[in-house]
C-alpha cells in the first residue's frame, strides 16, 4: 500500500500553508491511505494538548478534528531540532505524538511506494 509522508513546515504563522498540510493529511487518511504526518517549525506546537484547538482560519475545518482524524489512523511525528528549540519533550505532546529527526523523514520518504509532499 501506498504511503503518503505530509510535512507541514508552518503554524499560525503561516494559518492557510498549516492548513494545507492538516487537510491534505487528514483526507488522504479519510480515503484510506497510510499517512504519515511530519510537523516541524512553528507546526509542532500543534501536537501539544489544547494547542490545535487555538488555530483559526476561516473556511478551514478546525485543526484538532483533523489531526485528531490523522492520530486515529495515521502517524504523528514531530521534528527532533523544532522541538528541542521550543523546549518541547516527549512528555509534553499529545498521546501518539512521537519526537524523530531527519533520518527517519528520510527512510519514510524514500520507501518504495512512498510519496512525500512539504507544505
Amino acid at each position: 500500500s501506498r504511503t503518503l509522508v505530509v510535512k507541514a513546515t508552518a503554524g499560525a504563522d503561516a494559518p492557510e500553508r498549516c492548513a494545507q498540510a492538516f487537510t491534505v493529511a487528514a483526507t488522504a487518511t479519510a480515503a484510506g491511505a497510510a499517512v504519515s504526518l511530519w510537523l516541524t517549525g512553528e507546526s509542532v506546537w500543534f501536537a501539544l494538548p489544547g494547542r490545535a484547538a487555538e488555530f483559526e482560519l476561516p473556511h478551514s475545518a478546525p485543526l484538532p478534528d483533523l489531526l485528531d482524524s490523522v492520530l486515529a489512523a495515521g502517524r504523528v511525528t514531530v521534528c527532533t531540532q523544532c522541538a528541542a528549540r521550543r523546549g518541547i519533550t516527549e512528555t509534553d505532546l499529545l498521546p501518539g505524538v512521537t519526537i524523530a529527526g531527519a533520518a527517519a523523514f528520510v527512510e519514510e520518504a524514500l520507501a518504495d511506494g512512498a510519496q512525500a509532499l512539504v507544505y
